[in-house]
């Protein structure tokens, strides 16, 4: 696939993120980082790219904070509580290009049938 495949899917991938949603560890909102992120998306995808083809996973890739959120008139049972981690947010972008990636060459090859 070329540059302008990826460039167009993960711009689509990006203007698919929820606004007001809990802020990752970066602490930056969603409706920011959609702005921000047009200027530096062929750079964005640069880095991807090198990483994935290199197998580089970044210590900082995988940090997240884990919150545990009691359920609205449920009472103190393991079950009455939500688990939600909060990653940052580029790293969630990252995961979704390549997992779109993957899924593209997997269809492309017929790898599952």
């Amino acid at each position: 696939m070329d540059q302008m495949v990826f460039n167009i899917s993960l711009s689509i991938l990006i203007k698919s993120l929820l606004n007001r949603k809990a802020l990752g560890l970066n602490s930056i909102l969603n409706e920011v980082f959609k702005v921000v992120v047009l200027v530096i998306i062929k750079d964005l995808i640069k880095v991807v790219n090198y990483y994935f083809v290199n197998r580089i996973i970044l210590k900082y890739f995988k940090e997240f904070i884990a919150v545990a959120l009691r359920k609205k008139g449920k009472n103190f049972f393991l079950s009455s509580y939500r688990l939600i981690t909060l990653k940052n947010m580029l790293v969630k972008v990252l995961e979704k290009y390549i997992v779109n990636i993957m899924s593209k060459a997997a269809e492309e090859y017929k790898l599952f049938l």
